[in-house]
């Protein structure tokens, strides 16, 4: 027997029904999980999953009416096209990746004030342009995840800091607007971004052992 989306009256046919529903949020919440894997090892292969990722979470936040969100995927698509390439011509030719790279101070001033702007303009454009009821705290991730996904492209530790922090505002973000799958994704990439931070430290004092042992 099949069930078709209609009126579901089963447990079977419900589940069949949000399936069918939410088949692209639940496909895009999948790449994402690989992506992020990827990305705490530190695998190139983090980049074209994450471009997939992008494109299908574009569809799904404009459905949800996250403009922000929406936005910034297209971006994470195009940053990912710039971190990919940085990644595989950006190391030195006796290299056999590159290396993980810490922020300077002058550095970490820069881009926490490209930040804030970026914060208080997407705010101020969600406000005045948009029906988004959650601007404010969309403004908020959006810029934090711009930077954070610069940071990435650069191959930078401290971007998992505020991956931590974007992660975790976000899960409360789409428990709002009832994009389950989501959730569960962000619940994930909260924790892995965890892992993320404290693989890539060991890694980074790996090199740092290893250019001092070679002096």
């Amino acid at each position: 027997m099949f069930f078709f989306p209609g009126e579901p009256n089963t447990a079977l046919a419900t589940l069949l029904f949000w399936l069918f529903s939410n088949y692209i949020e639940i496909l895009a919440t999948l790449t994402g999980l690989i992506y992020l894997v990827y990305s705490v090892r530190g695998n190139i292969w983090l980049w074209f999953f994450g471009i997939l990722t992008s494109i299908l979470y574009v569809y799904v936040f404009f459905q949800a009416k996250i403009y922000a969100d929406m936005s910034i995927n297209v971006y994470y698509v195009l940053i990912s096209m710039y971190g990919w390439y940085h990644w595989v011509f950006g190391k030195n030719r006796d290299q056999d990746e590159l290396p993980v790279g810490r922020v300077e101070r002058k550095q970490s001033i820069i881009l926490l004030g490209i930040t804030l702007a970026l914060f208080l303009f997407i705010a101020f454009i969600l406000k005045k342009f948009t029906d988004s009821d959650i601007a404010v705290f969309d403004a908020l991730t959006t810029s934090a995840s711009i930077t954070a996904t610069w940071m990435l492209a650069r191959k930078m530790l401290e971007h998992w800091l505020i991956w931590i922090c974007v992660d975790a505002l976000s899960m409360g973000l789409y428990i709002f607007k009832g994009l389950y799958p989501t959730v569960i994704l962000f619940g994930f990439y909260t924790a892995l971004a965890v892992l993320g931070y404290f693989a890539w430290k060991k890694k980074w004092k790996e090199q740092e052992n290893t250019v001092s042992g070679s002096y």
